[in-house]
């Protein structure tokens, strides 16, 4: 295969990783990174349940020293600053001797906004950006929409598989407050059967399709 065919494979990989958390990492996206060197993956992680730890503070250490040199394929923009104070992602990739790093998808949220890509770069790391982003969008919407507008993401879902959890109001109840609450409390992305409550949630503006 050809060098990017091979880095399609791997990106592929890490959205595989981080679809699987999907719906047990909110407040945070879930995130997937893949560590390669030479053709052979090394380690892979995906964000925990919870948020923390970020994908690329389980993959490195799981690497060991064979990380210097290896190429970071990751799902999101690695955070330039962390709101806990910690050690950000781009700083962690950077120390741990990483040499390029591919990212599907930059990340607008203060804590990454360029942030992570420019400290790569002056880091001295060679840095993508771009690849598969629209497979990879799917990973961080309801975390943006959320940013964007302070309320979790309302979509149809027949079983909620990957969702935070379930929008249940009554569909006559004010619910913009009620996603505001729940946007407070964290939640990125819910799902509703299709029904009365969709019907309310479209007409108000509030249903993603």
């Amino acid at each position: 295969m050809s060098g990017a065919a091979d880095d399609a494979v791997f990106m592929r990989r890490a959205i595989d990783l981080a679809l699987s958390r999907m719906g047990e990492t909110w407040p945070n996206p879930a995130v997937g990174c893949v560590l390669v060197k030479d053709g052979v993956v090394l380690a892979e992680a995906a964000t925990a349940p919870g948020g923390r730890p970020h994908a690329e503070e389980q993959a490195v250490p799981e690497a060991g020293e064979a990380v210097k040199g290896a190429t970071a394929y990751v799902t999101l923009e690695p955070c330039g600053a962390r709101s806990s104070g910690r050690k950000s992602c781009a700083h962690f990739l950077a120390e741990a001797g990483v040499e390029r790093v591919v990212i599907a998808a930059l990340d607008p949220s203060p804590f990454a906004s360029g942030r992570g890509t420019e400290r790569l770069r002056q880091a001295g790391l060679a840095v993508e950006t771009g690849l598969l982003a629209e497979e990879a969008a799917v990973l961080c919407e309801g975390f943006l929409h959320r940013l964007e507008t302070g309320r979790p993401m309302v979509r149809i879902s027949e079983d909620g598989a990957g969702f935070d959890g379930r929008f249940a109001a009554a569909p006559r109840a004010d619910l913009t407050t009620e996603l505001n609450r729940l946007g407070e409390a964290g939640y990125t992305r819910l799902w509703t059967q299709a029904g009365e409550l969709a019907e309310a949630l479209r007409e108000q503006g509030l249903l993603a399709e």
